[in-house]
Order: C-alpha cells, then structure tokens, then sequence
C-alpha cells in the first residue's frame, strides 16, 4: 500500500489530518518516507524552547518543513543575542516569502532584526513579537501586506541605539518613500502600555481601516485621545483586560465614535460610571455581543440599561459578577428573549443564590444555542434539568465544575437536548462512568465529548469511535 501511494497524494492526504500531536506520532511511526512528507506538507509549526542551545535543533526543524505559511516560536530564555540569531534563522529559510503568520514571543526584537524579517518575510500578514522602549512604530511601513499586528511592550527599559535615530515622523526608506496615508492593518493589539509611553499616536492617526482592538494590562494609550478617535470609525471588536486606569476613557471614545461596534469585552478592572455611561450612550446599532468578567463593577443597573439599548444581543458572556441578582437577568432575558443564541454565566453565585432563576432564563432564552454554566459548584440536577427542558435547541453545553450535577443531568440532556454536538462535563463529580456511556451511546448528533479518560469505558471509547466523536 505504502509503495502505491505517490508522494503527492501522501502529502494531500496528511494536511487534511486533524492538527493534533497523536496525528504526528501516528505518522512517524509508520516510516521514515511517510515522516518526511508529513513534515514537508506541513503549512503550521509552533515551538518551544528553553534556551539558545537547542539553536541547531531549531535549524533542522525549519528545514524539515519548507512548506510553512504559519510559525509561532517561543523562546523561555531568550537575550539581545540569541533573538536576532532566531530571527534570522527565520529570515534565511526557503519557505521565509511564503510566510503569512509570525508569533515570535522572545525578548525585545532590534531595529535590524525588523528590517531584516521585512526584507525576506514580504508576504507576512500577521505578525507578533514583543519591541522595547522608546516605542517608535514607523517600521510598519516595511510591512505593506501586514493585516493583524500583536506588541508586547517590555517592561524592562531597554535603551536600544539603534532605535535613536528612527524617531522621525519623515523617515525616508530604501525606496525613497514615506507613506502619511491610511495603513491596511485591520486588528491590533497592546500589551504593556504604560502612561508615559507616547509613541503610539503615529498608529493611531492612521489605522483607518481597524477592525479589531485588543489592550491588555494597559495604564495608557500611547498617546493622546485626540489621535486615538481617528482609529474608532471601522471598529467592530474591542477588547480590555486588566485595563482599569483607562477603561472610562475608552468606553466614553467608544460611545461617542464606534458606530459600527459587534463585541465589547471588559475584564478585571472596570468602571461602573464609565460603563453604565457607554450602554446608555452607545452609538452603534449592531451591538451582537457582550462578554465582562468585573466582579465588583457589574451591577443590575447596567443589566437594565442594556434591556433597555442592547435588544439586539445575541451572545451574552458574564463571569465572576458578583453583584448582579435576578432580578436584573430577568429583566435582561426577557429584553432579548427572541435573539439571544449564547448566554455564558461562568462562576456566578446568583445561579446558586437564587433558586429557579435559570429555569426562568430558560423559559425565556428559548432559542439559545449555546449554554456555558461551568464553575457553578453548587448548581444542583433540579434547576438544572428545569432549565434545559426548555433549550431544545441547544448545540453547545459546558458545566465544567459543577461538582453538584449528578448522572440524571447526563440523562435529561439526551433526552431533551437532541441537537447537541459539543458538551464539557470536566470535573462534574456527581457523573459516573455508566451515565457517560449511555450518553455517548445515545446523543446522535455529538460530535465532541471533554470529559475525564478515567471516567471512560472501553465500550464508551468504541461508541464514540464509531460515531466519529472527538474525546478531549
């Protein structure tokens, strides 16, 4: 068999293979031949190393795969020495102009190294990598197919020469042009802004075309607000996490200029003025999604504003909201009864708290598609099973760490929940391994099961073998 199979065909049939370590060590045991051409027809690669001296190992990897479109390196212990010399392993290799996606999470990456990645990587459209101070960002340029940029700004101050004389708004490239226009960059995403960091206004001022914005850990924005609003007019995402120095400032930009906003997420430091302010002033009409994890900044207040503004939801995702009560869900679930397709309250005592509340957001939320209860360690198989009775349509269940569910959940879900294809019941004590072979024998249109290997039989292993059923 082995010997009429081409190579060609070989290689077809290993990038249909599922990404996953047992699909490689599967292949490389059969032989060598079927090794290389799965290494060879590989378009992804992600890395880890420890230290410099797995260097040589790292170089026979890279030409092991020629085919790579997408490589995510990580270097534990990296230095200003061993990350230019990753890099331009990087830049040397064969498949280095058919790059498309570069994560390289190292040490600060220098100037040299940049223009040296831009000079070889030309197709790259997504690029991550982590700069040190000052913060200059006119390099982008070099990059004209850049789509998605990722920075980690170092916290350690590292005053690299040779960023001295690349501070100049009028920079002349080798091509003897400088481009003031728009840039094509459509998601983008900081770590690490600090307050007195001022160099990212030159971003600001001209990424017109965003999309999608990520702050992460952020005390400011790299420049003035004046600059950032002219980033806001094609947003559609925003993210911020652990940004609370900053958070009022941005929703307040928010409501005043994203018209064209999808999702808001908000998590670990929030304001509640600063929030209740952009549900009640937001400008845009096609809000789909809200995700916040502000344990002591959300509060029923904001749940009736958005029963209010927000009809039009259809994903609601809130963990660790220890203020809100049921009182505000409910006026919540009955605002957006008819187009809520997922609702997630992860770690939230009020599932707990007040008793058949859930059962009253199922009666509601008829039309949920997707469910995430986990961490509710005290929701118990009545109110539970009161409320999914209700989401018929459900395709998506997690209640990973609901130690209260018992074996009859399992069961009410094959009975009631007959369109479900992904279920996480991980660490739900109360579940044996009989209800799970049941289930597995039983739910027709599964697809994904994560629970525990201990708790699988061999015939629960054959079942989902038969039924093509992923177990995670």
């Amino acid at each position: 068999m082995e010997n009429t199979l081409f190579d060609e065909l070989l290689q077809e049939i290993f990038q249909k293979l599922p990404s996953s370590s047992s699909s490689s060590s599967s292949i490389s045991l059969v032989s060598k031949r079927w090794l290389h051409l799965y290494r060879s027809s590989k378009t992804s690669l992600s890395l880890r190393f420890n230290n410099h001296h797995h260097f040589p190992s790292f170089i026979s990897l890279l030409t092991q795969h020629p085919s790579l479109s997408s490589l995510s390196l990580i270097l534990l212990s990296s230095s200003k020495t061993t990350t230019p010399l990753f890099l331009s392993a990087i830049s040397s290799c064969s498949f280095s102009s058919k790059l498309l996606s570069l994560k390289f999470i190292a040490s600060p990456v220098p100037l040299a190294s940049i223009i040296s990645l831009s000079n070889s990587c030309t197709q790259l459209s997504s690029l991550s990598i982590t700069v040190s101070r000052p913060v200059f960002f006119n390099w982008v340029l070099l990059f004209p197919c850049l789509k998605e940029l990722s920075i980690v700004l170092s916290y350690i101050d590292d005053q690299d020469s040779s960023f001295s004389d690349f501070d100049s708004e009028e920079l002349i490239f080798q091509n003897g042009v400088f481009d003031k226009e728009i840039i094509g960059l459509e998601s983008l995403c900081f770590e690490g802004i600090r307050g007195d960091d001022w160099g990212i206004d030159w971003l600001w001022k001209r990424c017109k075309n965003l999309k999608k914005l990520k702050l992460l850990s952020c005390q400011g924005i790299g420049g003035s607000y004046s600059s950032f609003v002219q980033c806001l007019q094609e947003i559609q995402q925003i993210e911020l996490k652990t940004c609370r120095s900053i958070v009022d400032g941005v929703l307040l930009k928010l409501a005043q200029h994203c018209i064209n906003l999808e999702s808001l997420l908000v998590h670990d430091g929030g304001s509640r003025e600063g929030l209740l302010h952009f549900i009640s002033n937001c400008n845009s009409n096609n809000l789909q999604k809200l995700d916040f994890r502000l344990p002591m900044d959300l509060e029923n207040n904001h749940l009736f504003a958005m029963s209010l503004n927000f009809r039009g939801l259809s994903i609601l995702r809130l963990q660790s909201c220890c203020l809100v009560t049921g009182e505000g869900l409910k006026a919540l679930g009955e605002a957006v009864n008819n187009g809520l397709q997922e609702l997630a309250l992860i770690n939230c005592d009020v599932v707990e708290r007040e008793k058949g509340l859930i059962a009253t957001l199922g009666q509601q939320l008829r039309q949920l598609r997707k469910l995430d209860l986990s961490y509710n360690e005290m929701l118990f198989d009545k109110d539970f099973v009161s409320m999914i009775v209700s989401c018929v349509y459900l395709v998506d269940l997690k209640v990973r760490g609901c130690k209260g569910l018992t074996s009859c959940a399992l069961v009410t879900m094959v009975r009631s929940c007959k369109r479900l294809e992904n279920v996480d019941i991980m660490q739900c004590l109360g579940i044996e391994y009989e209800a799970i072979e049941v289930f597995v024998k039983n739910c027709s249109c599964l697809r994904r099961l994560e629970v525990e290997g201990t708790k699988l039989t061999d015939a629960a292993k054959m079942w989902a073998s038969n039924k093509f059923i992923e177990l995670v």
